[in-house]
């Protein structure tokens, strides 16, 4: 429920509800949210509604060429529930990574207190205590465009086998987390959307059942 309360007030066109409304009525919505995703970690899947989001080109800014593509910013929305999903798995993650002494020791992106100040302390101090003993600095720098896009997936997927020791079920989890993802453009929003929400039922060949769970405008 903490992480359904730490939720940006955002939303999808294929969520639900309001995001505020479900984090108003957490309580209550809890348990018919924790039967769906304790499925999905315990049989590493990531269902296909859960994998498609929502682009809006946005133009960077109001000058530029609206006939022309480079002068959009693209907007990715995935639903809520996608997201909160995320949220979880990621929290697990970080807190086997921490109480294993995985992450790297001078890691300051995606930890707790650390950041760009944490970074650029080390790195000055580092720069002053060498100019203190006299030695000559030298500073390179690199900068990656879209950073996330020029990671390949089957290298970060052996990299958690190798380096991390998921097996099993967790890597199955991230396998079908990386794979079958879609996208949808949308330049204006649709002015009557058959459903504002369902997520699709899901079968696994171990399971002797489906289960499904779909909410629409009539509910």
């Amino acid at each position: 429920m903490k992480l359904v309360r730490s939720l940006p007030n955002k939303q999808c066109l294929s969520d639900p509800l309001r995001t505020w409304l479900l984090k108003a009525n957490v309580d209550i919505l809890s348990p018919f949210l924790c039967q769906p995703f304790n499925r999905f970690l315990e049989h590493g899947i990531v269902p296909s509604s859960f994998k498609s989001d929502y682009v809006t080109p946005l133009l960077k800014k109001a000058d530029l060429d609206a006939a022309d593509v480079k002068s959009y910013r693209p907007i990715t929305k995935l639903s809520v529930l996608s997201k909160l999903l995320e949220r979880l798995v990621a929290q697990q993650l970080t807190e086997y990574l921490t109480e294993n002494g995985l992450l790297p020791e001078l890691q300051s992106a995606y930890r707790a207190h650390h950041s760009t100040e944490t970074a650029m302390l080390k790195v000055m101090g580092d720069i002053l205590l060498a100019l203190d003993s006299g030695n000559l600095n030298m500073l390179s720098l690199l900068d990656l465009s879209a950073a996330f896009d020029t990671v390949d997936h089957d290298t970060l997927l052996r990299k958690l086998q190798t380096s991390y020791g998921f097996d099993g079920i967790v890597i199955t989890w991230f396998i079908s987390y990386l794979s079958g993802r879609v996208q949808d453009v949308r330049t204006r929003p649709p002015r009557r959307p058959d459903r504002l929400w369902c997520m699709e039922s899901f079968k696994d060949r171990s399971w002797d059942r489906s289960s499904s769970c779909c909410t629409s405008p009539t509910c």
